[in-house]
């Protein structure tokens, strides 16, 4: 009997969630997907020091205000790896706009063309890489311009389907709902433990797709945050979901019948659908406890792992 990853493949796109390249030779996923905690782990990785080191030697050649230099080789490690992972999948590599822009509109779309240039340079094109921006308004509204520029973005940090109906209004490429931060978030509120069944993450994307998909909505919703093969099995189905390699391991070792979710088909019920424009998004954002709270928290964490990537680089140039 195939095993439950090798039946995931089948009803779903898997993407992995590391930028670690000996994983994803191991796990043949079909899209990954990086971040600054990533990249922050990524750089003690033996398999990535050879790029590590050719991007401290460019940095070295540079000239100007240290903190500038510091960012641009964390640009171009972010770039280097992203071409190798490349290589590596068939699909799409994520790369993101760094978290202090989630407030920008304009610093963000500008920074997006940016990453998009550094990456046709080292001929790598376009229809490879997804820009990936934090679910603020400001974001999205990045992601509309990008958009109708032919550069397809991946909206991360997502927890309410006001932002997914935001979203699918600015006609974004992808959306990333992270289903273990919406459980982190409930079982500190109820001190309780939540089957994968009544997981508040899980019933989240399962929303949002019936939602999508009820309306006819192109942009693909990708599952993320894990917590365990639990919540993975019970999104078997919806369009993508990323998977740290721990969990993706756990699932190919795992025998049993794999039932589908989420189809098409037969998509859920439709929940009450939210107004998309800016004062019903802020007011729905505002009401979301949830939603808020862990948009600034994954934005904190993001820009604090930044600050260490840049603290590590600066220690090695």
């Amino acid at each position: 009997m195939p095993t439950k990853l090798e039946q995931l493949r089948k009803m779903t796109v898997v993407v992995a969630d590391t930028g670690d390249l000996d994983a994803i030779r191991t796990l043949k996923p079909v899209d990954c997907t990086t971040n600054p905690t990533l990249l922050l782990k990524a750089v003690a990785l033996p398999s990535l020091s050879s790029l590590v080191d050719a991007a401290l030697a460019w940095g070295r050649t540079q000239q100007g205000d240290r903190e500038a230099v510091i960012s641009r080789v964390a640009d171009r490690l972010a770039i280097d790896v992203g071409t190798e992972l490349t290589k590596l999948v068939p699909g799409r590599v994520s790369t993101e706009v760094d978290a202090n822009l989630s407030f920008d509109t304009r610093a963000t779309i500008e920074k997006a063309r940016a990453i998009i240039k550094a990456y046709q340079e080292v001929g790598v094109g376009r229809h490879r890489i997804l820009i990936k921006i934090a679910s603020t308004w400001e974001g999205i509204q990045a992601a509309k311009v990008l958009q109708k520029e032919g550069i397809d973005c991946n909206l991360t940090l997502l927890f309410s389907l006001a932002q997914a109906m935001a979203c699918a209004e600015a006609g974004v490429f992808l959306i990333s709902p992270f289903v273990g931060r919406i459980l982190d978030w409930h079982k500190k509120q109820a001190n309780r433990n939540f089957a994968p069944e009544e997981d508040p993450g899980v019933l989240s994307v399962r929303s949002i797709y019936a939602a999508y998909k009820s309306q006819g909505v192109k942009t693909v919703i990708m599952g993320a945050s894990f917590r365990s093969a639990g919540e993975v099995e019970a999104l078997a189905g919806c369009d993508r979901l990323t998977i740290s390699p721990d969990l993706l391991n756990e699932l190919d070792r795992s025998d049993g019948h794999l039932e589908r979710k989420l189809s098409p088909e037969n998509p859920g019920q439709v929940p009450p659908l939210p107004a998309v424009d800016e004062a019903s998004f802020r007011w729905a954002m505002n009401e979301d406890a949830m939603a808020t709270d862990k948009l600034s928290e994954g934005i904190r964490q993001f820009a604090a792992d930044l600050r260490k990537l840049h603290e590590v680089i600066a220690k090695k140039l």
